[in-house]
């Protein structure tokens, strides 16, 4: 059995999730995947577009959030869904990766939601895993 990447949360006006990883390239890389999972059936995307994305942070929570409005940013004007992350540099406050997907088709994507931006509320990196709320 493959290892859980994310759980989706409940919250109350919005939706969130916690991603899980050995290592925090894992657990960014699938905080992504999860979050596009909540937007989107990732089961049909092929990985016909690929993009590479060079973000900075103030420290890890403010990495993830910024790599994660970067990826809505990319699926907002591109008009993609994401579905590949690989992550090839990650330090403190520098992140760089190739992402992969295909653009949006209604009639062969399964589209559930939008999300708007990932936030910093109830913002939470630890050793495993990391929480995230998204405003939707």
């Amino acid at each position: 059995m493959a290892p859980l990447k994310f759980k989706p949360l409940e919250h109350p006006s919005d939706i969130g999730l916690i991603a899980y990883g050995k290592n925090n390239k894992e657990i960014f890389e699938n905080a992504a995947y999860g979050m596009f999972s909540l937007m989107a059936d990732l089961s049909n995307i092929e990985t016909k577009e690929s993009f590479t994305i060079k973000i900075s942070g103030e420290d890890q929570g403010s990495l993830l959030v910024n790599w994660l409005n970067e990826l809505i940013f990319y699926e907002d004007s591109k008009k993609v869904l994401l579905a590949k992350f690989n992550i090839t540099k990650l330090t403190d406050k520098k992140l760089e990766a190739k992402v992969s997907g295909e653009k949006i088709n209604p009639d062969k994507h399964s589209i559930y939601r939008p999300i708007k931006a990932a936030t910093y509320n109830q913002l939470q990196i630890g050793p495993d895993q990391a929480k995230i709320i998204f405003d939707v």
